[in-house]
């Protein structure tokens, strides 16, 4: 994004922070699906209008805000021919917007919504023995094709058992193995945390390993590079304590990051969508499994090619249920 859009998406997601930080238990009667086996529990946070879904871990104390996911935090597109994308969607926080019509399908929640541009979104997130499979499909009605376009699912590890802002318990994977994301700024363990913050940590996949190991942003947030791509596109958090991996994947991205304020997770897929009732599938996953780093690649390793998208005319298909 070029400065002007990141200064306003900036803007709408630190107020949106400052509530989610603050999120309060969920309701009795709260639309959820559960995991018997894992004890772990999907459900819509309805304290925020916009989609905002909550995943609590079990054996947790009440109030604990568990891994608070926007779903999605924005839907940004790029039109064949225009100079630069534009937001299709943006997350609100608390009452504002229309909220959707939830329906729970098996273990999925799932909505539709219409966007500008003549898109249609359909969301669904799935609770699988192991994670949350969050899955968009976009259907473009109008006859303007984007050559990108992309749902970017926010999922925060807020918890005081997941949360990572030193980046001490977050990993990435080279070729030569497993390396904290942070390992090339060691002085982020003793930083004064108004120095250590704001900031961006990006780790290349398919991008280029940028030339900038730090570079100081237009709206006041650091962008820290790491010089090494990964071989893998996935961010992995270790807990404090209990064994738990959480560890958010996609098929493919451009690079993996993470904001250590909120130890969010981003692997983000995207695709071009043609015009004319086209549509495409845009799929990433959040691993929640007891066990190590190792058990959580093989996972990962299995399950990441059945992701979507594959390439665009495989990609003209439903939801899976």
């Amino acid at each position: 994004m070029r400065s002007s859009v990141r200064a306003a998406v900036l803007l709408v997601l630190l107020v949106a922070a400052a509530l989610l930080a603050r999120v309060r238990p969920l309701p009795a009667q709260a639309i959820a699906v559960h995991d018997s086996a894992s004890g772990v529990t999907l459900a819509v946070d309805d304290a925020f209008a916009l989609p905002v879904l909550r995943i609590t871990l079990p054996g947790q104390p009440a109030g604990d805000p568990g891994i608070v996911v926007i779903f999605p935090e924005h839907v940004t597109a790029l039109p064949h021919g225009a100079g630069e994308p534009t937001h299709l969607y943006l997350f609100q926080p608390g009452a504002r917007g229309q909220r959707p019509a939830w329906r729970v399908t098996g273990r999925s929640l799932e909505y539709e919504m219409e966007l500008p541009g003549g898109v249609h979104l359909t969301a669904r997130a799935t609770l699988d023995a192991d994670g949350v499979r969050y899955g968009y499909r976009l259907v473009n009605r109008s006859g303007v094709p984007y050559d990108n376009i992309q749902a970017v699912t926010d999922p925060r590890l807020l918890s005081p058992l997941l949360h990572d802002v030193r980046l001490a318990r977050t990993y990435v994977h080279h070729p030569a193995g497993f390396d904290l994301l942070a390992s090339e700024t060691p002085a982020r363990l003793a930083m004064p945390l108004a120095e250590w913050l704001p900031n961006r940590y990006r780790v290349p996949f398919r991008w280029p390993v940028d030339a900038q190991r730090v570079a100081r942003q237009p709206d006041g947030i650091t962008w820290y590079n790491k010089s090494r791509a990964v071989d893998e596109p996935f961010i992995a958090t270790k807990s404090v304590a209990g064994g738990w991996v959480i560890a958010t994947f996609s098929r493919d991205a451009g690079n993996v990051w993470t904001n250590p304020d909120l130890t969010c997770q981003h692997a983000d897929p995207s695709a071009p969508l043609a015009a004319n009732g086209a549509s495409v599938l845009l799929e990433e996953k959040t691993l929640i499994v007891r066990g190590t780093l190792d058990d959580a690649l093989a996972s990962i390793r299995r399950q990441r090619g059945t992701l979507q998208p594959k390439t665009l005319r495989e990609t003209n298909r439903s939801l899976p249920k």
